[in-house]
């Protein structure tokens, strides 16, 4: 039995509040205490909406601790990153990952917060990159409304696919990877459309305003 399996199934069994504390804690530990690399996060949050599908738990309430552990646990990522520095990328844990540290390094670099952003839906960055933003010092006023935005789009999404894929959990939990690439690409063709949109209708002309009915009557009025 995997590693993965032997926390995840248990979960199965759970009601109330015990169901959303552990899967609380758990998308909460992903960033802040490094948990993501023993289990991905949206493994937990499926088996959250499959137990909402089962009615051990409300599916609103599911998604609403998703959403504030994984939020709250990026923001005390971000502190950890903030206070410690480089001392915590010298952890045993980083050693085999420096390629993908500095690819991360070179997003936030490159793209500020929409990299926070980005990172909520790969596996690995979406644990260290709340690290990375407060070792780069990146202002906290910045960093919370992507993570935030990010947190947001992965909590409900992944719980809502939970509760869509009922008993039929254990190949949602297989191709997660690829759901979240299929969730990211929705948002981006989302925005997309959106700022076409926007520019188009900026680019409009405006109407040309039409005489009042006080100045249509002067007009006719002074026509001969």
């Amino acid at each position: 039995m995997s590693i993965t399996s032997t926390i995840i199934d248990p979960l199965l069994h759970l009601h109330g509040a015990a169901a959303y504390s552990l899967v609380g804690a758990l998308a909460f530990g992903e960033a802040a205490l490094f948990v993501g690399f023993v289990l991905p996060g949206e493994t937990a949050v499926i088996l959250g909406g499959v137990l909402a599908y089962r009615h051990s738990v409300s599916l609103t309430l599911m998604a609403a601790v998703v959403v504030l552990a994984a939020v709250v646990g990026d923001s005390v990522g971000y502190e950890v990153g903030r206070r410690y520095g480089q001392r915590v990328l010298q952890w045993r844990i980083f050693a085999r990952r420096e390629a993908a540290i500095e690819s991360g390094r070179a997003r936030l670099h490159r793209y500020g917060g929409r990299a926070v952003f980005l990172a909520r839906f790969t596996a690995f960055l979406r644990a260290v990159m709340p690290g990375l933003a407060g070792t780069a010092r990146m202002p906290y006023r910045r960093f919370l409304p992507w993570n935030a935005a990010g947190g947001l789009i992965w909590g409900v999404g992944y719980t809502v696919v939970g509760y869509l894929a009922g008993a039929s959990y254990k190949t949602v939990e297989n191709y997660a990877g690829k759901l979240s690439e299929v969730i990211l690409a929705v948002v981006v063709l989302g925005l997309l459309a959106w700022v076409i949109w926007r520019r188009r209708r900026d680019r409009r002309p405006p109407a040309p305003d039409r005489p009042s009915s006080s100045e249509s009557d002067k007009q006719a009025s002074n026509t001969p």
